[in-house]
């Protein structure tokens, strides 16, 4: 997979809610609330530009009854995925476009996690502006190894979380809750 870094694309909220209904419609009740997540989530965060949701649903073993209407509008199913509690599909192989991370309501490590990354970037610019010029000059330097591209920014990224969980903690932004 090419690895692209882009400057903020004003299109992407758009684009969120257009799939985030799409899969309102297909969990139903399940549902209990979506996310946009993600550096597309964040303004003038220079991303890859593939749009991530976090639908939170009452119960993950329900999700995998879906997987036939996730491949219906374009999306493979991959289980966990790499993390204990989750659901992950991907819209696009060559070129992806949307990417979906559902958590159960309970799995609160997980959610606040993605929330509190997603609020923090949003709210200290400095931060947000650091982290887009490491993956502009990774994509530069790795445009055709995603791998050498997630390793290269993963310090930076732990060290992130870890003042974001800080900050969501403190400023009482637990808003999904």
């Amino acid at each position: 997979m090419k690895v692209e870094v882009v400057a903020y694309d004003s299109r992407w909220p758009l684009l969120f809610t257009e799939e985030a209904e799409k899969i309102k419609k297909i969990l139903g009740e399940e549902l209990v609330a979506i996310y946009h997540i993600g550096s597309t989530a964040v303004e003038n965060l220079k991303a890859k530009p593939i749009i991530d949701m976090m639908p939170v649903v009452r119960d993950i073993a329900q999700v995998d009854q879906y997987n036939q209407e996730f491949i219906a509008i374009g999306y493979e199913p991959k289980g966990e995925f790499g993390i204990t509690g989750r659901r992950y599909f991907r819209k696009g192989s060559e070129v992806r476009t949307h990417q979906i991370h559902i958590f159960a309501q309970s799995n609160t490590t997980e959610i606040e996690r993605h929330l509190a990354v997603r609020d923090y970037l949003r709210t200290h610019p400095r931060d947000a502006f650091e982290y887009g010029e490491l993956k502009s000059a990774l994509a530069e330097l790795h445009h055709d190894d995603i791998e050498a591209y997630c390793k290269g920014k993963d310090e930076f990224v732990k060290a992130l979380e870890k003042k974001a969980l800080a900050w969501y903690k403190e400023s009482g932004n637990q808003q999904w809750a």
